[in-house]
């Protein structure tokens, strides 16, 4: 009895440990590396990017609650720098997109520089300050 005890407490202990862990990575923006079949996928995808600076390309789906968290930070900081262009990709409305740009979870951020470039990448819901951090070197 005792040991099944212990052995619940262990299972419940890593479990905690491990979707800490989940949990503290979702939303990190990080950079992708760059390959000139990304530029390639993204036109084949039917991205309108464009051609004269970033663009924050956000995956979503009306069933998706951070979605919304996710728009309101796209926003924010597209609002403030103004370069950036903006474009929402609705999952169920276009899934050949997703697929392409391999997005597996919702919502998931992907930012491209103005050649096409996939540079940057999230899944979850960004910081502002990351997600500005990721697009000011792209503007200069």
């Amino acid at each position: 009895m005792t040991a099944a005890v212990v052995a619940i407490a262990c299972a419940l202990a890593l479990a905690g440990l491990i979707g800490g862990v989940l949990n503290r990575r979702s939303g990190a923006v990080r950079a992708t590396q760059s390959a000139s079949h990304e530029a390639a996928d993204a036109h084949s995808a039917g991205l309108d990017l464009s051609p004269t600076g970033p663009t924050v390309v956000h995956f979503s789906a009306p069933w998706c609650g951070p979605c919304e968290r996710v728009r309101r930070v796209v926003n924010e900081v597209c609002g403030d720098l103004g370069d950036v262009a903006h474009l929402e990709v609705d999952l169920d409305a276009n899934p050949v997109a997703a697929r392409r740009l391999s997005v597996l979870s919702l919502p998931t951020t992907l930012i491209f520089d103005a050649d096409g470039r996939q540079r940057y990448r999230a899944a979850g819901v960004p910081s502002v300050a990351e997600l500005r951090s990721a697009l000011v070197p792209l503007l200069a």
